[in-house]
């Protein structure tokens, strides 16, 4: 299975998947699954396996740095989302990211200074995230039938044209566009046509959370992928993601408890 199958078969499924679980859980837990790396680490074994160790653990540093880019979408669109409306958030948000990745590609690759930076953009982005002062999602909103269909197949058609042009792209663009926010794009989406910009705020509050491990994950993995092999890299980046993972969850329950209590 190729990374292109992959991708067709994971991206409905994660798309699906979030999306219920936003249903029963509030749509900051949605935006904290899809901070994990579900698709782009099976990526990187695939790159590791196609290309070699070398352009794997290249492209995974620029994954890592594309966790800034992340942060800075999340933060144009919820601000925008309040203040401007649908149209402009989600533009503002684009044009923050390829903003943030056309700098990127001219930072220094130093494994620790890139996690480092990327650890302090989600400190900093999420003290900038707009105040939630709205109730939790109730449910009351209307949700059609054709809602979570249609974030699987607006997702699976994005993977698709993104995937197309990967390959020409070399290890370090590939690995800055690879954490685009697509999935946390189409569910804040979603969640602001349903309920507005206070849920999709939400949404992208849960994956600014949920990027932590992202971020721990593929700086273990380009450390050990040439050194210990595919095995062992995944086997450790996942451990770490694992408990950042923990400790990210916890503070979106502690936020969750103080909003409904």
């Amino acid at each position: 299975m190729d990374s292109l199958v992959l991708k067709l078969v994971l991206t409905p499924a994660l798309i699906g998947g979030a999306s219920l679980a936003g249903r029963r859980w509030g749509p900051g837990v949605s935006g904290w699954l899809v901070g994990l790396p579900l698709t782009s680490a099976p990526i990187a074994v695939f790159l590791a396996l196609e290309q070699g160790g070398g352009f794997a653990a290249t492209a995974a540093l620029g994954t890592m740095a594309g966790t800034i880019s992340q942060a800075a979408f999340g933060v144009a669109y919820a601000w925008l989302a309040l203040r401007r409306g649908l149209p402009a958030a989600i533009a503002g948000g684009i044009l923050a990211f390829a903003v943030s990745t056309a700098a990127l590609q001219r930072a220094p690759s130093f494994p620790a200074a890139l996690f480092a930076a990327a650890i302090l953009a989600l400190v900093a982005s999420l003290r900038l995230m707009p105040a939630d002062r709205s109730p939790g999602a109730s449910g009351s909103a209307p949700l059609p039938a054709w809602d979570i269909p249609a974030r699987m197949a607006v997702a699976t058609a994005f993977v698709l044209l993104l995937t197309g042009v990967a390959g020409m792209l070399g290890p370090r663009l590939t690995g800055l566009l690879a954490p685009f926010p697509l999935y946390a794009a189409i569910l804040a989406v979603f969640a602001h046509r349903l309920e507005g910009p206070a849920a999709a705020a939400r949404v992208l509050r849960g994956l600014l959370l949920g990027l932590f491990g992202f971020a721990g994950f593929f700086l273990v993995f380009a450390a050990l992928i040439e050194s210990a092999g595919i095995v062992l890299a995944v086997a450790a980046a996942t451990a770490v993601t694992l408990a950042l993972q923990a400790g990210s969850f916890w503070a979106l329950r502690q936020g969750l408890s103080s909003r409904n209590g």
